[in-house]
């Protein structure tokens, strides 16, 4: 998950306006002037008071910033590179520009504002404690999915003497009503497994837009984890915060789509080895049923040899598995390609503010996803409330090369591969959940006759 700075026009904070200030000197005018001319064709100008509200398309990226002076006109140069050197000649002078699109008689218009970002390095323990609650808390998770595989397994007598006090354990839990608290603590190296997958899946993405940002010089924070004690994963995920805006959308595909693509090489093979590990029993009734992927139920069937749940018979998820199914789901609900998830910085670098448009057609789509599965309430929730607010880099005329067009491509194929519709489904009524992927599964198995 990625926390960036800039939004889009129609979220952006409004300027205070409560003090009066001066208007910027005539000289300080013509000095801001020639250093837009060297890489603009000027045919319309606008200076502004410190006190002027902002009625451009461009966001506040600071307190300290204000707006300066809009204009409007034709660049001399290739966009990319007339930013280059506008923001080298602007710097000395502590102004930021910001390239928008303009009308037809002038298509480019340059914002320049006061006060470039300058943030100040931020101290390291939050994330470690963070960090460090989210390890015990995956590990509560993955322990208690040891201890039900070992009371799933249908001859007692071949559990060794350690497993048989753990069944104990946990049965004096279950009586308790203490589960996830201190009688399982004794047990939490057994959680090792799952914990160690999960937290190398959000780590790797999560350190994917790290280096990404570093590698194109902008401030960014460490992870963040988020613990969840009691949750179904142990985890509501990690973010990483922005702390500059991006330069164009180059810069803004590289480090959004980076951290899926890269948590995808870890969570890909760790999904593998715990379906090619995971048994397969009967479907208990009063279960919960995870839902399916077209990935997920393409691996089942090349790896199983045909598609489960089917028959009153489906695989008992161990610790891999459940691992990498959480990071693949996870993976997916940062590349909804919405706002300022992962997804909706892929998509804006792809279209521009064409991606706009696509706000409601998508919150509709999720509406719809509520009717099959109520985990979706929140996140229409979350999407109405913040699903508009994009991060628009600074230089907003740059567009993608070809390379990185494909690389935008993947992100949202991948998105189409991983997405789960219905994610949990209780086991002995799974039609609905299936369905979509048990017609995957018929055609693939009859293509492979």
């Amino acid at each position: 998950m990625l926390n960036e700075p800039a939004s889009s026009p129609d979220n952006r904070p409004v300027l205070n306006t409560a003090v009066a200030a001066p208007v910027i000197s005539n000289k300080r005018n013509d000095e801001i002037r020639a250093v837009v001319e060297t890489v603009l064709r000027i045919d319309q100008e606008t200076f502004y008071a410190e006190n002027s509200p902002p009625d451009f398309n461009i966001m506040i990226i600071s307190p300290d910033s204000r707006p300066v002076a809009t204009f409007s006109g034709q660049l001399l140069l290739d966009s990319e590179a007339a930013y280059e050197q506008l923001d080298t000649l602007c710097a000395p002078l502590d102004l930021l520009p910001a390239f928008r699109e303009g009308s037809a008689d002038m298509p480019h218009v340059v914002h320049v504002l006061r006060g470039r970002p300058n943030p100040q390095p931020r101290g390291r323990m939050l994330n470690l404690v963070l960090f460090t609650l989210t390890v015990f808390t995956v590990l509560l998770v993955g322990t208690g999915i040891a201890l039900s595989e070992i009371s799933a397994v249908e001859d007692p007598t071949t559990l060794s003497q350690t497993d048989q006090n753990s069944l104990a354990n946990l049965e004096q839990c279950l009586q308790s009503g203490s589960v996830g608290e201190v009688c399982f603590f004794p047990e939490l190296w057994r959680g090792i497994p799952y914990a160690f997958s999960l937290l190398l899946i959000l780590g790797a993405h999560e350190l994917g837009h790290y280096f990404l940002a570093r590698r194109h010089k902008l401030a960014v924070t460490l992870p963040y984890f988020i613990p969840f004690p009691g949750g179904f994963f142990g985890t509501m995920g990690a973010f990483i915060q922005l702390r500059q805006p991006m330069r164009n959308r180059k810069v803004l595909l590289d480090v959004g789509a980076a951290g899926p693509l890269i948590g995808l090489i870890f969570a890909i093979p760790i999904l593998i080895l715990g379906i090619a590990t995971s048994p397969v029993k009967e479907v208990v009734a009063g279960g919960l049923t995870e839902g399916n992927s077209f990935l997920y139920a393409l691996l089942k069937i090349i790896i199983k040899g045909q598609f489960y749940p089917s028959g009153g018979m489906d695989m008992y998820m161990n610790q891999f598995a459940t691992a990498g199914w959480t990071g693949l789901f996870v993976t997916a609900l940062n590349l909804i390609p919405v706002g300022q998830l992962d997804g909706g910085h892929t998509l804006y670098s792809l279209i521009g503010r064409r991606a706009r448009r696509l706000y409601y057609p998508l919150l509709v789509v999720m509406v719809g996803l509520c009717f099959l599965s109520e985990v979706w309430i929140l996140w229409v929730i979350l999407l109405f409330l913040f699903g508009r607010v994009h991060a628009i880099p600074l230089d907003d005329l740059t567009p993608l090369d070809p390379r990185r067009r494909w690389l935008a491509l993947l992100a949202l194929f991948v998105f189409a591969m991983i997405f789960v519709p219905v994610p949990f489904t209780p086991s002995d009524s799974y039609t609905s959940n299936v369905m979509l992927p048990a017609l995957m599964s018929m055609l693939w198995l009859r293509r492979n006759r």
